[in-house]
C-alpha cells in the first residue's frame, strides 16, 4: 500500500492535525513528497540533495545568516548526461516558483548537459529563514551570497548559468560579480531590463494616480505579497484556486502545448506546497523591485560593464520587455543575442517546452560537442530579435 506522503492530498507525517482540519494543509515534508511525484514525469535519473551551505559567508552583507543558529541548505537536483564532458547547466527558477517548474526541460537537456537545478534560498525545498534584510543591497546579497555558498560547496568551477525573471536577474547580478565561473549566461524573461520609459511604464504611471492605483502601491511597499492573498489567506480553499489557475494559465488559455491531465494534477499540487510553506525568499518582493516589476536597480544600468557571453530568451506573448534586452544589447562589449519562443508567455519552457529547449541549444552550440550536427544551427520557428 503506498504511503501517506505519497498521495497529493496526504496527511503530513510530522503533522498532528489531518490536513482537513489544518488552516494550511502543507509541511515541509509534503513539499518533498510534491517534488518527488512532479520529477516521476521526467525519464532521466536524477539525484536530489540539499546542499549545506553554512552560515555566515566571509564579506557578506546579507542578513539571512544572523536569522537563527540553523544551518542553511539549498536543495538540489542533478540529471547527468551520458555523453562524456558534457558542460554543465545550471537552472536558477523565478519568483513565487521552484525548479520542478522546470520538469518538461529536464530530459531533452539533460540529453545535452549535467543539468543542475536549485531551488533559491527561501523557496520550494531549500531552507526558508527568516528574511529580515532591510534594503535592496541586503535582499541582493541574500541570493548572490548563498548561491556562491552553494557554487562553492558543489565545487563548480565552469559552467552555463540560466536564470528565469527573478532567476535571470540573480543569475545577471552573479555574472557580474563573479564571471571567472560563468561560461555563458541565459537570461529567461529576465526581471530588471524593462526600461521604464516604455508604454507599460506610462499607464502604471497614471494607473498610479487612482484610488485603485494608491491601494496596490501600499500593498506593495508593505510587501504584502501574492501568496500571503492567493495561497495562505484561502486557507483550506488555496488549493483550488491554485488548480483553477493551473488549468486556466496552461489549459484553455493557452497558447502553446497544452498540460495533460496528469501533469496538471501534479504541477497544481507542486505549486500549491511550495507557494504556502513559510514566507521567507518571497519578501524579497519590494526591496528588488517597485510596482510593475521595475527592478530598484536596474541592470540596464550595468550593461557597459558585461563580462560573459548573454543569450536573452523570451516568449513571444511574454509580458516582460524584450526591447530592454535590445537597449542592453547596443552597450554590452560582448557577444549577445536575442531569441522569441512563439506560443509561449512568460512561462514558456512550460508552455512551448520543445521550442525553448531549442533556444537553449542554440544558446549553447559552442559548447556542445560535434554530433549535436546542424539540427540546432538554425532552429525552425524561433524569432531573432
Amino acid at each position: 500500500m503506498a504511503n501517506a506522503e505519497d498521495a497529493p492530498t496526504a496527511v503530513a507525517g510530522s503533522c498532528r492535525w489531518p490536513s482537513a482540519l489544518r488552516w494550511i494543509p502543507t509541511s515541509a515534508d509534503r513539499i518533498v513528497a510534491a517534488e518527488k511525484r512532479l520529477l516521476s514525469l521526467v525519464k532521466t535519473g536524477y539525484v536530489q540533495e540539499k546542499v549545506n551551505i553554512g552560515f555566515a559567508p566571509t564579506g557578506s552583507k546579507a542578513r539571512w545568516f544572523r536569522s537563527s543558529e540553523e544551518p542553511r541548505f539549498i536543495n538540489t537536483v542533478t540529471f547527468g548526461s551520458n555523453k562524456e564532458n558534457a558542460p554543465t547547466l545550471v537552472m536558477v527558477h523565478g519568483y513565487g516558483a521552484s525548479h520542478g517548474l522546470f520538469f518538461r526541460n529536464y530530459d531533452a537537456l539533460a540529453s545535452h548537459f549535467r543539468v543542475i537545478a536549485i531551488d533559491q534560498l527561501g523557496w520550494g525545498g531549500s531552507s526558508r529563514p527568516d528574511f529580515i534584510c532591510k534594503s535592496t543591497e541586503e535582499t541582493d546579497a541574500w541570493f548572490l551570497d548563498s548561491f556562491e555558498e552553494w557554487r562553492k560547496a558543489k565545487n563548480l568551477n565552469n559552467f552555463i548559468l540560466l536564470g528565469h525573471s527573478l532567476g535571470g536577474y540573480v543569475a545577471a547580478k552573479y555574472a557580474l560579480q563573479h564571471p571567472e565561473h560563468v561560461q555563458h549566461l541565459i537570461l529567461v524573461g529576465p526581471a530588471g531590463f524593462s526600461p521604464e520609459a516604455d508604454d507599460s511604464a506610462e499607464r502604471l504611471a497614471k494607473f498610479r494616480g487612482t484610488w485603485k492605483g494608491m491601494l496596490v502601491n501600499h500593498l506593495w511597499e508593505s510587501n504584502f505579497t501574492p501568496s500571503k492573498i492567493l495561497s495562505r489567506g484561502l486557507g483550506p480553499w488555496g488549493p483550488y484556486f491554485v488548480r483553477r489557475y493551473t488549468t486556466t494559465r496552461f489549459g484553455s488559455y493557452s497558447n502553446g502545448e497544452l498540460l495533460t491531465k496528469h501533469e496538471s494534477i501534479l504541477l497544481t499540487d507542486y505549486i500549491y506546497h511550495t507557494l504556502v510553506a513559510k514566507a521567507s525568499g518571497e519578501l524579497c518582493l519590494n526591496y528588488t523591485f517597485s510596482l510593475g516589476a521595475f527592478a530598484r536597480k536596474p541592470l540596464l544600468q550595468s550593461a557597459s560593464g558585461w563580462k560573459v557571453p548573454t543569450t536573452f530568451i523570451y516568449g513571444q506573448d511574454d509580458w516582460m520587455n524584450y526591447q530592454g534586452a535590445q537597449q542592453a544589447r547596443k552597450d554590452m562589449p560582448v557577444p549577445c543575442e536575442i531569441i522569441r519562443v512563439p506560443h509561449g508567455g512568460h512561462l514558456e519552457f512550460i508552455e512551448n517546452p520543445s521550442g525553448f529547449n531549442s533556444a537553449v541549444l542554440y544558446a549553447c552550440r559552442n559548447f556542445l560537442s560535434e554530433d549535436v550536427g546542424d539540427d540546432f544551427s538554425h532552429p525552425y520557428g524561433l524569432i531573432y530579435a
